[in-house]
């Protein structure tokens, strides 16, 4: 029962690293619906009104999952000093001023993106970005998956795959993620290279800092990563 225990668990894991190289297509498909509604509210409503509605299906339909995990991480490496203090902060289920304000900040900001974004383009080429994005952001995690070692005492999804994010599946999200990229790439070329750019920038400060505060990564941190990796897209689709 043991040595089949072991094989069972050996089994999950591979499917587990398989499954990462698959993100950025998760990311697509959820960026499309939420870019179809955006878009779609927006020819009833303001921007304004029909970029939280978006908002609100997208949180029902991926359980808030990154938001959660922004929220815990502004509180774990805002109010925490040493790394015990720090997972113990993240663990918890209430949400602090830290990961109150920074949650507030994180999606106010995403806001505000997408509303500049269905007011100065063209609808298609707005939701262009809104998928685009959703699709970066999760090939962020892949590469930060990669980049950043499980911490000593991890949690979730970043011990689980411990040592499993190698150069294939890296290559896998990256093929994963030219459905979601490809049409932004023709429309809008030059804010993709700047999204990369800042992209790589990011994913090394935040190894130093994961290594630096905590030893490595955790579930939380990321989910973070998957949303600083929207915002950073978004910034450069808005950007003037």
């Amino acid at each position: 029962m043991p040595a089949t225990a072991a094989l069972s668990g050996d089994a999950v894991a591979v499917g587990l690293v398989r499954a990462v190289g698959w993100f950025p297509l998760v990311g697509t498909i959820v960026g499309a619906i939420t870019a179809a509604i955006a878009t779609g509210g927006a020819l009833i409503w303001p921007a304004y009104v029909a970029v939280p509605i978006a908002l609100i299906f997208e949180a029902r339909l991926t359980g808030a999952f990154h938001e959660d995990a922004v929220a815990d991480f502004c509180d774990g490496f805002g109010g925490g000093q040493a790394a015990d203090d720090i997972r113990r902060i993240m663990k918890d289920s209430r949400i602090g001023s830290y990961g109150s304000v920074g949650l507030i900040l994180a999606i106010g900001l995403r806001v505000a993106l997408m509303i500049a974004l269905l007011d100065h383009l063209p609808p298609l080429r707005a939701a262009g970005a809104i998928v685009a994005a959703a699709t970066f952001g999760r090939l962020v995690v892949v590469v930060t998956m990669a980049a950043v070692r499980p911490a000593p005492i991890g949690e979730g999804l970043a011990k689980d795959i411990a040592g499993g994010v190698r150069p294939s599946v890296i290559t896998l999200a990256m093929l994963a993620a030219a459905p979601g990229l490809i049409t932004f790439l023709f429309i809008n070329p030059t804010a993709l290279l700047q999204a990369t750019i800042a992209a790589l920038g990011f994913i090394i400060w935040f190894r130093l800092l994961l290594m630096r505060r905590l030893g490595g990564s955790t579930g939380d941190c990321l989910g973070a990563a998957a949303y600083g990796g929207q915002l950073l897209l978004l910034l450069a689709a808005a950007g003037r």
